[in-house]
């Protein structure tokens, strides 16, 4: 008889009785516990998180910064509140610690009182951190700790977002402050290189007018030296005609008895005499005259040099804001000699231009001299006959001679000072001039330096950057959370139940084919006792349980499709994967049980097990100590897992083909040593007669 007819008349077995059926439903329904019901369970737990109740505690008491009032514990509840994570319930501290003690909650987020003010304190002088403390039980449930500990840190993570907007848009407007200071620190600076060239032209005029001022001075000085000299002579020609007259009126008088022969005698000589006096007299008044003339000139030139000195020590010294240390000592001592000469050569206009003053009287007391002299020359030659005339002419003419030398010694004195003065006048308006040149040097470097600077402070309003709202709002957005995660999920599984599919189907259909081999006997004893070959018996025994586990595959896959949802990249190709699945497993099954007996049930639960362990179907396997790591390649499941995860949800087809021929490899192996197994089942021994364990 044939394998598969051997194997039909197996399954037949099962219709016989109300018992066998259920039996052969229940193990085709067997997997759906494992893989249908386990997924289930947990097919998206993290889409019910608010069922899971969390106590939250905020004793924040708020803080204000900048003139803004901050309550970062309110925020933080708010929005927590609406993302509806967790079941939140806002209780006291006292209160949270003892929930999540017994279990009550599973855990606690709490915002202390001085939460606010420590966000706030980054933009003061002690910036402090602001903590978030969270409270777990791992005795409530472990898992919730690990999803907590993901969710606060994202919590953490807006926390410090928002707060570091504040801080930074703070400083985004210390910069725009920073620019518009600077802007008006560059327009002030612009303003003083004006003040600065206009000062400097002030100062090449200062020079300039300086100049005219040394030039003006150098003539006055140089006319009142001449005056002065004309003075000295008139001086000296007045004394000598004094002592003259007064010689000639001494002696007249003390010979006035012996004069008239005298007279007769030296009438010639009196008349010589008497025109000297006169043309002396002369040449006197001519100096007067042009005294007279000059005097004028020199006052206005004096007032002049005066009137300018004034106004350039006015505006140098007294309105300038910034006065020169070097050039106002001399500016002001050239200013008061100036002064000085100006009241002199006032003194000597009141002189000239009185007609009733002492030059005045002077000119007309030697017109009277030149007079009386012209008349005793003229009457000279007949004095004799006139002795008493003579004798009051000539002590007329002795009075006006003494009269006329004491004025010119006076007009002397006065020149004398003038002259002094106007040379002091004529060195301090030199050293003016030297001054004003070193200002005017000064200025141009101060120029230069003035605009540097107001060059460099706007080239620096420039480089300051000014934000307006919107520029603030986007940097600070970026500069508080500078790196975004750009996550890219390949083939991403929409759920955690999908995720995990690929572990747990495997395991049912493991488990089924084991629950099987419970009912149907992995060696056909009928083929045994019929002395069939070994690779029919083989086969007859796992015929069978292959065609369970092809409908076990499909009753499974049907409820995690329309039941579930489960979604498949690969639908067709994942169901006849899990085909080959099933009748791989009900291979290696088979040979466990027909080569080791009752024990080979103990073997097969163990290489489930292992094949669970080191699998890879959770966590990675490289996160396994080593030996699961040294038997992860060598175990079906392995390749399985790795196949069903392309499948499902997508990716290489690389590791389904390695799988395919992996799990053909283990089948047919599985296969050969089953029949290796029947061929020793075909001889009785006393062990099959009296084994020694039983199941």
């Amino acid at each position: 008889m044939r394998s598969p007819r051997l194997a039909a008349l197996e399954l037949k077995r099962f219709g016989r009785g109300k018992l066998p059926r259920a039996a052969l439903v229940a193990i085709l329904l067997l997997p759906l516990l494992y893989g249908a019901l386990y997924l289930w369970s947990f097919w998206d737990p993290y889409s019910r998180l608010d069922r899971i109740p969390v106590a939250l505690v905020n004793e924040d008491r708020g803080a204000t910064a900048g003139g803004q009032k901050i309550n970062a514990g309110a925020d933080i509840t708010k929005g927590l509140r609406e993302s509806a994570v967790f079941e939140w319930h806002e209780v006291s501290d006292e209160e949270a610690a003892a929930g999540v003690e017994d279990g009550t909650y599973y855990l606690s987020l709490t915002m202390p009182g001085d939460f606010s003010s420590r966000i706030a304190s980054s933009s003061g002088d002690a910036p402090e951190t602001g903590a978030l403390k969270v409270r777990t039980n791992d005795g409530n449930n472990y898992i919730v700790g690990q999803i907590s500990r993901t969710v606060f840190s994202e919590v953490r993570t807006a926390a410090s977002t928002k707060s570091s907007r504040s801080f930074l848009d703070r400083i985004f407007i210390s910069f725009s402050d920073i620019h518009d200071a600077t802007a008006e620190a560059a327009k002030g600076a612009g303003q003083v290189k004006d003040g600065v060239d206009k000062a400097k032209k002030g100062s090449k005029s200062l020079a300039d007018g300086l100049k005219d001022a040394k030039k003006g001075s150098g003539d006055l000085a140089s006319g009142l030296k001449k005056l002065d000299k004309g003075a000295g002579d008139l001086e000296t020609g007045s004394r000598q005609v004094a002592g003259g007259t007064q010689a000639l009126a001494d002696k007249v008088n003390g010979t006035a008895g012996r004069i008239r022969p005298f007279l007769k005698d030296n009438g010639k000589s009196i008349g010589d005499t008497a025109r000297l006096v006169s043309h002396s007299v002369q040449a006197v008044r001519h100096d007067l005259d042009d005294l007279v003339r000059r005097a004028p000139l020199a006052r206005s030139a004096a007032h002049i040099a005066d009137d300018k000195l004034e106004a350039l020590y006015k505006k140098e010294c007294v309105d300038n804001p910034l006065p020169d240390p070097k050039a106002c000592p001399v500016l002001k001592e050239a200013k008061v000699s100036a002064d000085d000469v100006a009241k002199i050569a006032d003194d000597l206009h009141e002189l000239t231009k009185d007609n009733t003053g002492d030059l005045k009287k002077l000119d007309g007391q030697l017109a009277t001299l030149q007079k009386q002299a012209d008349a005793l020359a003229k009457a000279a030659p007949h004095l004799d006959e006139d002795l008493e005339g003579a004798v009051k002419k000539i002590n007329d003419l002795n009075s006006g001679a003494h009269k006329v030398a004491k004025g010119a010694d006076t007009l002397h004195t006065g020149l004398t000072s003038a002259k002094t003065g106007s040379a002091g006048l004529d060195s301090g308006v030199g050293r003016l001039k030297k001054g004003a040149g070193e200002l005017d040097g000064g200025l141009f470097r101060l120029a230069d330096g003035s605009g540097e600077l107001a060059t460099g402070l706007h080239d620096g309003v420039e480089k300051i950057p000014d934000y307006d709202k919107q520029d603030r709002d986007r940097r600070t957005e970026v500069m508080a959370d500078p790196v975004e995660l750009a996550s890219q999920s390949l083939h991403k599984a929409p759920n955690y139940g999908t995720g995990f599919a690929p572990y747990f189907i495997p395991l049912s259909l493991w488990v089924g084919a084991m629950v099987a081999y419970m009912l149907i006997q992995p060696l056909n004893r009928r083929a045994l006792a019929a002395g069939a070959s070994a690779w029919r018996i083989a086969l007859a025994g796992w015929l069978p349980v292959a065609a369970i586990g092809v409908l076990q595959v499909a009753a499974l896959m049907s409820v995690l499709h329309w039941g579930l949802g489960l979604q498949m990249a690969r639908a067709a190709g994942t169901v006849g994967f899990l085909g080959l699945v099933t009748c791989c497993f009900a291979a290696i099954i088979q040979w466990l049980n027909a080569r080791f007996g009752a024990a080979g049930r103990i073997l097969v639960l163990a290489v489930l097990m292992l094949q669970l362990t080191s699998a890879g179907g959770t966590y990675p396997v490289q996160t396994s100590p080593g030996f699961f790591n040294a038997i992860h390649p060598f175990l079906p499941m392995t390749h399985v897992v790795e196949a069903l995860r392309r499948l499902i949800t997508g990716g290489g087809m690389g590791p389904v083909w390695q799988a395919v021929a992996v799990l053909t490899a283990f089948t047919v192996g599985a296969l050969a040593l089953t029949a290796v197994s029947a061929r020793r089942k075909q001889v009785w021994t006393m062990d099959r007669l009296h084994p020694e364990l039983s199941l």
